[in-house]
């Protein structure tokens, strides 16, 4: 994964994910060495939850880039998990024996929250039975553990258990790791690649049947003409409805017939180009910023502009004044 990642955080996310469930499998063998050896072999164990937060948003959010904050809550967690060797009793010192079991327990919800969201406008399909396998496997193992737990107590699970569970995590991150090494020429691990119009189709990987230039043709029709990217609330489904198409084929129609990865990312598209001759035009040069905004189908003028500079490299107001349309902000 870190050779065909080619640096991206979701290659070396999901290979240091691996590596986490290796060492796991190793902390987890009845009566292991506490030498210093097995000391690196916990520290990965402590923050591998951390990892795994991570490694969902940088593989269902192509937007997403590590910061050093999410280091420091890695950092923070493996120090935590580590106050024992500091001479600290945990047992009795609530506040941390309670952060230990609850901190990790949170960053599985919001890996779950990660998954689930934006899952309906997700358009790449390997990409969404990969966010299927992760709830899963994350739903039923946590049902599992907590059964367990609860069952006969987490300081007397036998150590078979502990095994079968050391195993189960193997098992999830090789599936994890298989799939994006088979998914490198699919796209999986591709920078989001720009828009191009319906007549030159950009595809992500040969597609398994062609797409079909009538529907490009009254996608961008309904796109172009009627404007329903101006809709508001407007969803893949609707979108889909008005096509007659189940929403499998139109998924598959703007990801590999106009190289999309996201549903809203399309529609934005769509917006900006809107907002764009909205803005270098004279004869709207009084009116407003937001209104144009609005208009174009956003909801507020914060994501707009998010969205336009991200684009554009400039502020509304900045492309305005560079257009010549300079007037009202």
């Amino acid at each position: 994964m870190l050779r065909q990642g080619g640096g991206r955080p979701v290659a070396w996310l999901g290979a240091a994910l691996s590596i986490g469930a290796a060492a796991y499998a190793l902390c987890s063998m009845p009566d292991h060495p506490r030498s210093l050896w097995f000391a690196p072999l916990g520290v990965i164990c402590a923050g591998n939850v951390v990892v795994f937060w991570l490694f969902t948003r940088a593989a269902f959010d192509d937007s997403f880039r590590p910061t050093p904050w999410h280091g420091a809550w890695w950092l923070l967690l493996v120090v935590c998990s580590q106050t024992a060797s500091f001479g600290i009793d945990v047992a009795a010192n609530w506040p941390i024996a309670a952060a230990l079991r609850l901190v990790p327990v949170a960053f599985v919800l919001l890996a779950v929250v990660q998954t689930v969201t934006g899952w309906r406008g997700d358009l790449v399909e390997r990409r969404r039975r990969l966010r299927l396998f992760v709830l899963a496997a994350v739903v039923l193992h946590t049902a599992v553990s907590a059964t367990i737990d609860i069952s006969i107590g987490p300081d007397h699970v036998p150590p078979a258990v502990h095994l079968l569970n050391a195993a189960a995590l193997s098992l999830i991150a090789a599936v994890i790791a298989v799939v994006l090494l088979q998914a490198d020429l699919a796209g999986f691990l591709a920078e989001p690649v720009q828009p191009a119009p319906a007549t030159e189709a950009i595809r992500e990987e040969p597609p398994a049947e062609p797409v079909d230039p009538a529907m490009l043709g009254e996608l961008e029709r309904l796109m172009s003409v009627e404007r329903l990217y101006r809709r508001e609330g407007l969803t893949i489904g609707d979108l889909a409805a008005k096509l007659g198409l189940p929403e499998h084929r139109l998924r598959r129609v703007i990801n590999r017939g106009l190289g999309f990865r996201n549903f809203n990312e399309y529609l934005n598209s769509h917006r900006l180009a809107d907002a764009r001759q909205a803005l270098a035009d004279p004869t709207q040069r009084d009116v407003p910023i937001l209104t144009i905004a609005l208009d174009a189908g956003f909801q507020s003028l914060s994501p707009f502009n998010r969205a336009f500079k991200a684009d554009t490299g400039m502020t509304p107001t900045e492309f305005r004044r560079q257009a010549g349309g300079a007037g009202c902000g």
